[in-house]
């Protein structure tokens, strides 16, 4: 998963890095609070990214905020602690808690026009209230506790930063078996959300 993504991630980390736009440090935002609602698919992020995905009728609610932990002072770049909480339904009911840093990328050269930036959270903690039957492994077993990584695309318009949509790939996964061994992929979530800075 992580290799699939590699290529992609340093190209924006260059488009981001040489990108002439300044970023008016007067006009950013350090909290957030959202709200976002996805449907269940049975691919990585990757698999979802590329459309290998089939999707099935388990769907989740989750509310979001975040901190701004760190701004590069020149570079587009941000790092925040993002947390989420929401609730499954559908195949299983169950809720899930969640929290994970991420690096925002701003600053791309379109954004005068759609601002749009790249978040990402490769390592996270995800708890739920028990284990789906699709996170359960060929012997019924499971663990409630994962790792959680998210892959984030965010559009607003210049004149309301204050306001941005969102598009989430939310994943659940014990890390090619380093957490745990039972065989399953884990969680994953295509989602469509909203958000206030603030």
């Amino acid at each position: 998963m992580f290799n699939s993504l590699r290529l992609p991630l340093i190209g924006l980390i260059l488009l981001a890095a040489a990108s002439t736009s300044t970023v008016s440090r007067a006009d950013e935002f350090d909290w957030s609070i959202g709200a976002y609602a996805g449907k269940y698919h049975d691919a990585e992020p990757a698999g979802a990214l590329a459309g290998r995905a089939n999707y099935a009728e388990h769907y989740m609610l989750a509310v979001t905020g975040s901190k701004t932990l760190w701004r590069h002072s020149e570079w587009p770049i941000a790092i925040e602690l993002d947390g989420m909480l929401g609730q499954q339904a559908g195949l299983a009911n169950l809720t899930e808690i969640a929290v994970a840093p991420a690096l925002r990328w701003s600053g791309l050269p379109w954004r005068d026009t759609l601002r749009t930036d790249i978040r990402l959270a490769p390592l996270g903690l995800s708890y739920t209230s028990k284990v789906g039957p699709m996170e359960a492994g060929p012997d019924g077993r499971g663990s409630r506790t994962l790792n959680y990584l998210f892959v984030e695309a965010t559009f607003s318009r210049p004149q309301s930063k204050d306001s941005e949509f969102f598009v989430r790939l939310h994943h659940r996964c014990a890390i090619y078996d380093l957490l745990n061994n039972y065989g399953a992929n884990g969680e994953d979530f295509l989602s469509f959300g909203f958000r206030r800075k603030f």
